[in-house]
Order: structure tokens, then C-alpha cells, then sequence
């Protein structure tokens, strides 16, 4: 029955939409731990360690961190997978050009594939960068989070590669809510406006509030 669901272009849709609401849930979270930098290096890096006893003593040191660590890995490999072969299934389909030009797309609908790829490579530079220190400008301190992003908003090249990321992001949200709301049947001619209007303000807001750290970095006010 599952082998079934997903092999069918509804069923990859679904994951999908799913995937992408697990993954949006997380962004918001994150962003709003992120702005926690402007309150100062003791205020960040408490929350850094918090976070890391989550459910204490039920739950032991970092296991919370890592449960969720697991489950936005499924979301994204299930994401990306299900992208690609309903990609692949619609080229497949289409397999040559069309006679007529069809309407111009928008910019999101046109670069959600290229703005796909470039999240994932920075998701792979991000971890090496803030997580494993393996790419990391300078000397990587463990349990040191808050000197670790000015080291790397302290290049030019990281803040180049955040921001074009969470452009990327913005542009992928945009168009990505709203579809998702599609395939899991929220969507209606009376709903649509509002839905587009919530995936423009989420997108917005994302946008500004993960840049808005490169940007205090770069200006000193995150210092």
C-alpha cells in the first residue's frame, strides 16, 4: 500500500507538501534562535547549550538535538527525492518542446529547481561551517557559538554564500506554501489570495530575519 502511494504523482506531491511543512516548522524555529544574537554573547550561547538539554533528565544530553536532527534529514532526503522524480516524470511526459510558448512562469515557479540545489549545497557548507568546524574561517571553539558566526560573517565569501542562500529560501518558500496547500487541499478559489498572501509575509519575513545576522555582523552591531 505504501510502495503504492508513492510511487503515484499524488503520493510524491504529498511527501512533498509534508516534508516542506516539517522543514518551514523548523526554519521559523530556528530564525527566531537566531535573532537571539542581538542580546549578546551570553544570551546566545545559553540558548545554544538549552538546547542541548532539551527534555532533561527524561531525555539525556543532546538527544532531543539529535531526534530532531534525524527527522529534518527523512524531510529533506524524502523532499529532495520526491522533487527529482516528479521532474524526471514530467520531462518524461513533455518529451519534446512545445509548439506554443506557455505563459511566463514566475520567478519562483522558474527557479525552484535551481533554488533547490543551491539550498542543499548550502545546508552541506552550513554544517560544516557552524557544526562540524571543518570549513570554518579561523579556529572553530566548541560551545562557543556566538564567536563562531562573527568568524564567519566576518568573510566576505560566507556572507556572500548566506545571503544568496536565504534568497534562495525566500524564493522557494514563496512559491513552495502555497503549493504545498494545493496538494494537501487547503487551497480554494475563495482561500487562494490569503494563502499567497501568508507564503509572501513568510517568505519575507524569513528572508529579513536570517540575513538580518550577516547584516548585524557586518555593520557591528552584532559584535
Amino acid at each position: 500500500m505504501a510502495r503504492t502511494v508513492w510511487d503515484s504523482t499524488v503520493g510524491k506531491k504529498t511527501v512533498m507538501a509534508v516534508s516542506g511543512l516539517v522543514m518551514l516548522l523548523y526554519l521559523v524555529a530556528h530564525m527566531i534562535g537566531n535573532l537571539k544574537i542581538f542580546f549578546g554573547a551570553g544570551e546566545f550561547n545559553h540558548y545554544a547549550h538549552w538546547l542541548r538539554t532539551v527534555g532533561e533528565p527524561f531525555m539525556h544530553y543532546e538527544w532531543t538535538l539529535w531526534v530532531i536532527r534525524v527527522v529534518l534529514v527523512v524531510a529533506v532526503v524524502a523532499h529532495a527525492t520526491s522533487a527529482y522524480q516528479l521532474s524526471r516524470r514530467d520531462i518524461k511526459a513533455r518529451p519534446s518542446k512545445y509548439v506554443h510558448k506557455k505563459p511566463r512562469a514566475s520567478y519562483a515557479t522558474r527557479t525552484m529547481r535551481w533554488g533547490g540545489i543551491i539550498l542543499g549545497l548550502f545546508i552541506v557548507w552550513h554544517i560544516l561551517d557552524l557544526t562540524t568546524g571543518t570549513v570554518h574561517p579561523g579556529g572553530f571553539e566548541t560551545g562557543k557559538p556566538y564567536q563562531n558566526i562573527l568568524d564567519t560573517f566576518s568573510t566576505w565569501y560566507g556572507n556572500v554564500i548566506y545571503i544568496v542562500a536565504m534568497l534562495a529560501l525566500g524564493l522557494h518558500i514563496r512559491h513552495g506554501f502555497w503549493s504545498a496547500a494545493q496538494t494537501l487541499g487547503a487551497g480554494s478559489r475563495t482561500r487562494d489570495r490569503a494563502l499567497k498572501t501568508v507564503a509572501n509575509v513568510l517568505a519575507l519575513l524569513l528572508t529579513v530575519g536570517f540575513i538580518a545576522v550577516p547584516v548585524g555582523v557586518m555593520t557591528g552591531v552584532v559584535s
